[in-house]
């Protein structure tokens, strides 16, 4: 997998993220394709969604030990290749199906665009699927806290701090 993460996540996520794990034990998100929940980042205790075959890691948030996976199906992956997804928070109500639903507040997905440069980084190197995530593959890199920049062009982000 490429050097450049696929799925960062903001403060308030990796914050959010920390009380889920402190609750729930290590957790995961798949990236829902709409139907019930809106294309919402849905949260599941490890283990409890069976990641599919096809289905593609869009990287490992840096939260918790272990990290957490962020898995997107085969043919949504297509369709969204071209965009780092952020995971944010937002009041509101979620999915139900999501852990983060009694709290409150609802993971949201946002979306950056790969550069040129970045996507031809990405094109270059393959998909970790679910079943090479079986067979014990992994990023190369966490996706790491970043801060929206609120100033620019609404859902630019930028690296913690920079």
């Amino acid at each position: 997998m490429s050097a450049l993460p696929g799925v960062v996540m903001t403060a308030a996520a990796a914050d959010l993220l920390a009380r889920l794990q402190e609750r729930h034990g290590p957790v995961m998100f798949h990236q829902s394709g709409g139907c019930c929940d809106g294309s919402s980042p849905m949260c599941y205790p490890r283990g409890d969604f069976l990641v599919g075959d096809r289905d593609v890691l869009l990287g490992v948030l840096d939260a918790g030990p272990d990290g957490v996976p962020v898995w997107i199906s085969g043919p949504q992956d297509e369709v969204w290749k071209h965009t780092q997804l952020v995971i944010d928070v937002v009041p509101g109500r979620g999915g139900g199906f999501s852990l983060q639903a009694p709290d409150g507040v609802r993971f949201l997905s946002r979306g950056r665009v790969f550069t040129d440069a970045e996507q031809a980084e990405l094109a270059a190197t393959p998909a970790i699927t679910g079943a090479a995530y079986e067979r014990g593959e992994r990023p190369s890199v966490r996706g790491p806290v970043i801060t929206l920049d609120k100033a620019a062009t609404p859902g630019t982000c930028s690296p913690r701090g920079g």
